[in-house]
């Protein structure tokens, strides 16, 4: 079976693109042959600077707070735009692909284009970063989002429907319910690429334990620089352990 004429090409054109691909990027393990530098390099961030714990504490609570608020505020929004990006729940085809085609251009802009543009008309500060967090989580949660309705059992929206509810109520009281964990689920891991989204956010002036972390980095205070990537991995563990637990609960 695996060696059909189909499969033969396809791992061929696989190749192509890998081998072009490496050129392109000047793909080249032997860089790693001389393992001194960076062992060098690693042995300046310890012992960690803990004295630096407090303050770094409050930065990171709002980074979880940028992180959050973006993804929860991006959820509130994509949810109503989801069903009417959803085939099956869209009020007509006009107004399911125009939402389509917009929930794919909001999802195409990267959260650091739309960061640069609100933190050079708005300011400095974590507000620019949140608005950026929301804008692309509302095109990506209302494309999963919508997947998961039209992938819903259409069988409790035709018996609500059938009882005279109309399309609203049908649709809260019989696809939500059914879609909820996995909404949930989509939720929590846009959390977790929200916080490090943050980060990368706070490079560029949006505040947080992002900005931090670049300042250490730039004034060579290394045993600070593993601090601050101890708390992000530790951030990033939580959310995730939480958010197992969650779904656990509910479903």
């Amino acid at each position: 079976m695996w060696f059909k004429k189909k499969n033969i090409i396809t791992l061929i054109l696989l190749s192509l693109l890998i081998y072009f691909s490496m050129k392109l990027t000047e793909f080249d393990l032997s860089k790693f042959k001389d393992f001194d530098n960076m062992i060098h390099f690693l042995a300046q961030w310890f012992p960690m600077d803990f004295s630096r714990l407090p303050d770094l504490m409050k930065e990171a609570a709002e980074t979880l707070a940028m992180a959050f608020l973006g993804s929860i505020l991006g959820l509130i929004i994509a949810l109503p735009l989801s069903f009417m990006a959803a085939k099956n729940t869209a009020p007509s085809k006009p107004i399911f692909h125009f939402s389509r085609v917009a929930l794919s251009f909001v999802r195409s802009l990267p959260e650091i284009v739309i960061g640069l543009v609100l933190l050079t008309t708005l300011g400095l500060g974590p507000f620019p970063a949140v608005l950026a967090i929301m804008f692309h989580n509302i095109g990506v949660l209302g494309k999963l989002v919508s997947e998961l309705i039209e992938a819903a059992d259409p069988g409790p929206q035709e018996a609500m429907k059938a009882v005279g509810a109309g399309n609203g109520i049908a649709y809260l009281f019989s696809i939500l319910p059914q879609i909820w964990p996995n909404v949930l689920s989509q939720f929590f891991y846009r959390f977790e690429v929200a916080i490090r989204t943050s980060l990368i956010l706070g490079f560029i002036g949006g505040g947080g334990i992002g900005q931090v972390l670049f300042n250490d980095f730039k004034t060579f205070q290394y045993s600070s620089v593993a601090l601050d990537v101890l708390i992000i991995m530790v951030m990033v563990i939580i959310v995730d352990f939480l958010g197992s637990y969650t779904r656990n609960r509910i479903i």
